[in-house]
């Protein structure tokens, strides 16, 4: 799965905040992710981000 700085990714559980969307910060053998909610930040392994991918929102590259 080809994930990069600036995706948002639309997951397949909430968040505790209730949002189920998450906006990459750094991508590589972990993600660190923000929760688009809340505004929290956290790490997580990458098997484990991307078994619970929903889709991915790529910004509009101008």
């Amino acid at each position: 799965m080809d994930i990069i700085k600036g995706d948002r990714l639309v997951m397949k559980k909430k968040h505790p905040c209730g949002s189920n969307e998450m906006m990459v910060l750094r991508s590589g053998m972990d993600f660190k992710l923000r929760c688009v909610g809340c505004g929290r930040e956290f790490m997580i392994p990458r098997s484990k981000a991307e078994k619970n991918v929903k889709s991915v929102i790529r910004e509009a590259e101008t």
